[in-house]
């Protein structure tokens, strides 16, 4: 019996034009030569290559090499029947999206559940009308197309889900150089100068977050402090805050006011950042302290403000009603003072730290916050603030907030020679 393999391209007539590899390739095994030289020649002139083989062993070798669209294949063949070679094929990752017609002369029942459960995709009778078989085989090769249509769009897909992960892994190594930065122009913990303690907490909604804070020696009389909230979260927000901390810098101060004066810093912020076209804004608290009298000064535009806990009496808040930063060109921020005494702490925080919600909706608020600081005055300053943050998360039962939220804690030790917050 010859083992005709493969055969030349036969076109028809009215396709000249059409390409070779245009053309769906038809795998026929057919172990008897009348047969399969008959159905190869019909099959060609239905304008599609058709490859030959007499058996599955010999089919399975063309199909490796020539990857075909759709398989006829009879059932009864020597060296490998029609049913072995199509569980074949199905368990070859480069074969087995192609269709398989399984070619009998039966059409009992049982024999083509024996067949589709073994992998066959449709049934085709040898003695089918020639209408038949161009319906069934066109399905085939529709289906076939369909199918490694889907294969591509898959392939494409993961493509684009590896390249997009490979993005997304770069953007969040980015923003954790940039949270880190961002932490490393935040004033360090422990003794500020003498006779002051220094601790904070932050914990921004995102990676990045708009509340910011800042604590320095502008001189050796006078200490520098604010905090400030850029509306919205997120990158954009941590961004312009950014360039807010940098403009607040004590040397810049220093340079364009001669002092930190809270009113003349206040008046040029809110110069230098007006309201954006897209409604971006920013609050703003400043202080300054006379570290030798322990007079502090302060103003605020819009911010929710700072709190003073003495050991003597309950905390107070230290807030002023003014308009956020670039709301009012002609704004004016009013400064106010209050002496402090040894042993006081001053607060300054977010409102980010007290409006969290329970899962009812109900607010911890600013009534809580104060509490917790009011029943900390015998703890240490960090052990108090660190206190807030887990009522607030017990609170809001999550444990991480809604919006930024930061705590800065100042301690007037009254040692001359500093001390450590513990």
């Amino acid at each position: 019996m010859n083992s005709n393999v493969t055969q030349p391209i036969e076109r028809r007539a009215d396709s000249s034009t059409e390409s070779e590899e245009a053309a769906p390739t038809v795998l026929l095994v057919e172990d008897e030569t009348i047969t399969r030289t008959s159905m190869a020649a019909r099959l060609r002139r239905l304008g599609h290559r058709v490859l030959e083989a007499e058996n599955g062993l010999v089919a399975l070798d063309v199909a490796r090499r020539e990857r075909p669209d759709l398989y006829i294949v009879d059932w009864m063949m020597p060296e490998m029947d029609g049913p072995t070679f199509c569980e074949t094929v199905r368990r070859d990752p480069l074969l087995k999206s192609s269709q398989l017609l399984l070619m009998t002369a039966h059409d009992q029942p049982a024999q083509i559940a024996e067949g589709l459960a073994r992998g066959a995709d449709d049934f085709l009778s040898k003695s089918a009308s020639k209408q038949e078989i161009v319906a069934r085989v066109l399905a085939g090769l529709r289906t076939s197309r369909l199918v490694r249509e889907l294969e591509t769009t898959g392939n494409e897909l993961e493509s684009s889900l590896l390249l997009l992960q490979k993005k997304q892994a770069e953007t969040e190594a980015d923003l954790q150089s940039a949270a880190a930065f961002v932490r490393s122009l935040l004033p360090p913990q422990g003794s500020l100068v003498q006779g002051i303690a220094l601790a904070w907490e932050y914990q921004p909604s995102l990676m990045l977050g708009g509340d910011l804070f800042g604590v320095m020696a502008i001189d050796a009389d006078y200490l520098g402090l604010y905090i400030l909230d850029a509306s919205g979260h997120g990158v954009a927000a941590a961004l312009r805050s950014a360039s807010l901390m940098t403009f607040l810098r004590a040397e810049n101060m220093l340079r364009l006011l001669g002092s930190y004066d809270p009113e003349k810093v206040l008046h040029e912020a809110n110069r230098c950042f007006p309201l954006s076209a897209e409604g971006e804004y920013f609050t703003l608290w400043v202080g300054q302290l006379h570290m030798p009298t322990r007079c502090l000064s302060y103003a605020s535009a819009g911010h929710s403000g700072a709190l003073v806990s003495s050991a003597q009496s309950s905390s107070r808040w230290l807030t002023r009603s003014s308009s956020p930063l670039g709301f009012d060109p002609s704004a004016q921020f009013a400064c106010e003072r209050i002496d402090l005494q040894p042993g006081d702490r001053l607060f300054l925080l977010s409102d980010g730290i007290y409006e969290v919600p329970s899962p009812n909706g109900e607010l911890w608020g600013r009534e809580r916050f104060q509490d917790v600081i009011d029943r900390g005055k015998r703890t240490s300053l960090s052990a108090t603030i660190a206190a807030c943050f887990s009522q607030a998360r017990s609170w809001q039962q999550t444990q991480y907030f809604q919006d930024d939220a930061a705590i800065v804690g100042l301690e007037l030790t009254g040692d001359p020679k500093g001390s450590s917050n513990g």
